[in-house]
Parts: C-alpha cells; structure tokens; sequence
C-alpha cells in the first residue's frame, strides 16, 4: 500500500501538488489542512459562535414535526421552464458537467442573470479564468440589468488566484448571503489546494472548504465540471472521485451540446438528471425506466435572449442516442440478450453505447 509523504515543515509549500508521489492517494491530509488554516487564519467551515444556553439539541424533535410542523422538502425555484417546473435549488450544491463548449457556462451565467433581473444577488467565482470582462458582457446577453452589474451590493465577480484567496472570497461571499453564486470549475479548484481529484477524502475537504460554507448561507450553488473523457468512464458522469456526486444536496446535470454555440448565432444543449436528491425535478420528468430523463432544453437566440423547454416527447439527449447499426447489432444476438452486462460482454462495447443500444433495442421490441 502506498502512503503520501507528510506535509513539509513550510506551510507555504504544503499545497505543491510535486510534493505528493502517488495522484491517487489523498494529498490533502488533516494535518496539511491544519496547516492552511493556520497560515491563513481561516477556519475551514466558518460556523457563528453558539452561546451556552444556545447550544442546539442533539436529537430532532420528531414529535413537534409531525404534529404540523414538518417543513416541506426542499424543490428548486431556479431557472424555470416552460412548463413551470424549475431546475436548481436555492441552499444546495447543484452540479453541471458536460464536454467542452457544450454550453455549461451559459446556463450558469443566465441562472445568475435571472435573479439579478429579478431584484437578488448573483455571484460569480471564476476559477477557470474567463476574464471579469467576458462574463460581465455574458451576463449583459442573458438579460442581467446594467444597474445590478455596477452595485457591489447586488453583484460581485472574483477570480482568485490560490486557495488562501479562494477561502477568503467564499468567507466574504457567505456573509454576504447571494442567491446564485457560479463556482467554474470544479476542475480549477481542486489543484488549488493540492488536492487529487481522485481521492475522496480531498474532495470531502475542499468541499467544507469552498462549497459548503457558500450552500449553507443559502445560495443555488453552480458548480461547472466536466465530463470524464475515457469512454468507459463517460458513462458513469463527471471526472474524478464519487464523492463528487454524494456532496450533491440539489441536482446534477448532465449537459450535451444540440446546435453548437457561436457568436451572434446562438446554439442549444440538451440537460439530462443525473442526480435530483429530493426529486423535486424528477418528479415532473421522469418516465418509465428512465435512468437520465432531459430535464430541458436551453436555447441561445441569435439575439443572445434565452430560453427553457420543458423537454417534448420525442426529444433525446443526443449523448443518449444509439445508431441504427448498434440496434441492429442488439437485435441480431441469439440469443437475444437479457442484460446489459451480458450484451456487453458479447459485443465488445463500452458501457454507455451498449445501455444506449439496449434501450432502443427493447423499445424497437416493444413497438
């Protein structure tokens, strides 16, 4: 078994992704975040104080709940479509992920877009390095007030350069309590802090570090990621550690380019549910069988104006459709295969093509 070396003696150097040997290991031990804290003098999860006779009850009081008191689950309110059922939730880490230039950053930037029009607060942390001026004139697009850009109170822009400026504008940003805040990318942030986007325990850390603080004040929280590129690994959905999906408090999208996006002629992308923790998404789009059922579909105008569609019966993701070839293959087995690992097996193919090719092929059987 292969262990990572302690953090070295300067705190300074301690996040040096060359001072970690095996990627796959956790880079991001408990003593080298004590040692970020301390250089830093930030807490990891900034909590208020709790007074002595303030101090919360271990357990909840079920009892009370149920005599009336039991609050609704939670739903998303964020981006609605055109049948009225929304995509995001507010107090809750939702995940976009998708292949380059598939239009993640433009359903994003119009989420923060729709609450600055509406009178709320929007905040965008740009890890990846778009530039204030690209996403300033993005946001002009999508319909964001000029008035709401200019007011600190209303909007404010970040691209940090390092972790310890990363905590800080998350520390800043969670007492200031935004509604939407766009976190681009997951990807960026990870190396920030040395971590591996391979190991659970580092991402459970940075989580407590960057998002969690920024959901718990709140804020619909947007984070940007991408697709694994490996073709096995693509079917199973964004890059690096599971427990990606397990922070996941709202919903995961999966985002699929229709009409690729150009400038001044706007493009489509194709939404799918990857994950809806509390089902207030999927229960407007699920079908039979569905494992990923298109939650929407986006649509830039030429004009850069958008739009949201509840998705039509015939409409597909085009990530989940299968050729006539692949289906034809399916159906030429005998005999006829009676699971995907079996079909798998036999055609040589990867995860996805061969879920892809077995679904059409059973509904093609059934028709």
């Amino acid at each position: 078994m292969t262990h990572s070396p302690a953090p070295p003696a300067d705190e300074d150097s301690w996040f040096s992704p060359d001072t970690y040997d095996d990627p796959g290991d956790s880079a991001l031990s408990d003593r080298a975040l004590e040692a970020f804290v301390a250089a830093t003098g930030l807490a990891a999860d900034p909590q208020p104080a709790i007074e002595d006779d303030a101090e919360p009850p271990l357990f909840a009081d079920v009892a009370a709940l149920l005599d009336g008191t039991m609050p609704e689950p939670p739903r998303p309110s964020l981006m609605v479509c055109s049948d009225g059922a929304a995509l995001f939730y507010r107090g809750q880490l939702n995940h976009i992920y998708g292949d380059p230039e598939s239009g993640k950053t433009w359903v994003c930037l119009a989420a923060a877009a729709t609450d600055l029009d509406a009178g709320r607060r929007a905040a965008v942390i740009d890890v990846d390095h778009n530039g204030v001026a690209s996403t300033v004139h993005r946001l002009l697009d999508l319909g964001a007030p000029a008035a709401a850009l200019r007011d600190p109170d209303r909007f404010r822009y970040a691209e940090p350069e390092d972790g310890a400026q990363l905590v800080q504008v998350v520390r800043a940003l969670a007492e200031w309590t935004p509604d939407t805040v766009v976190l681009d990318s997951l990807g960026e942030v990870l190396p920030m802090f040395g971590a591996s986007s391979n190991s659970p325990d580092d991402f459970t850390r940075v989580h407590g570090l960057v998002m969690k603080p920024l959901a718990r004040s709140g804020a619909a929280v947007l984070v940007i990621d991408h697709l694994a590129k490996g073709e096995s690994s693509r079917a199973m959905g964004a890059t690096g550690t599971a427990a990606k999906k397990r922070a996941i408090g709202g919903v995961s999208l999966r985002v699929t380019v229709g009409t690729a996006f150009a400038p001044g002629r706007g493009g489509s992308c194709y939404l799918a549910i990857s994950k809806d923790r509390h089902g207030g998404l999927r229960q407007h789009r699920a079908g039979a069988g569905d494992k990923e059922p298109l939650a929407a579909v986006f649509r830039l105008n030429d004009d850069t104006t958008f739009a949201l569609y509840a998705p039509k019966p015939d409409d597909r993701d085009p990530a989940l459709a299968a050729s006539a070839e692949d289906v034809a293959a399916v159906a030429a087995l005998d005999p006829p295969p009676t699971a995907i690992k079996e079909a798998r097996e036999r055609l040589g193919w990867n995860m996805q093509r061969t879920v892809n090719a077995m679904r059409d092929w059973r509904q093609s059987d059934r028709s």
